[in-house]
């Protein structure tokens, strides 16, 4: 299930921007859509976006629109989640999954690969 590799995470202050990483290794990332999910303290993983093998994007939490952009690069076989104008909720473990295509809900089942996830914590 550990096939995925997140970096990237750490602290940053109210207003600034983080780019995260997800790297796989054994098979070529651009067969999957990807997906970015974060899970705060005490709170229940959620969806924040996917991209799809054909580059279309879903944005699963309203909060973030207009400041997180998911991207990837099939030449270094990574999917990048670019995060500006970061605010103190956004603080979580954020985890990439792999697996077939982005759906209309954010259903973990619904990927097959997890990364270990990497920790963002928003202060000041």
């Amino acid at each position: 299930q550990l096939q995925l590799a997140e970096s990237g995470g750490g602290l940053v202050q109210p207003g600034g921007s983080l780019r995260l990483s997800c790297a796989a290794s054994e098979f070529t990332l651009d067969n999957y859509a990807v997906a970015w999910f974060r899970q705060a303290p005490g709170k229940e993983r959620e969806g924040v976006l996917c991209i799809s093998r054909s580059g279309t994007t879903v944005n699963y939490d309203d909060s973030v629109k207009g400041r997180f952009t998911i991207s990837r690069d099939n030449a270094k076989n990574t999917v990048y989640l670019q995060m500006n104008s970061l605010k103190a909720e956004d603080t979580a473990g954020y985890y990439c999954a792999a697996g077939d295509e982005c759906g209309y809900y954010a259903l973990e089942w619904h990927y097959s690969y997890w990364g270990q996830g990497t920790r963002v914590t928003v202060s000041s």
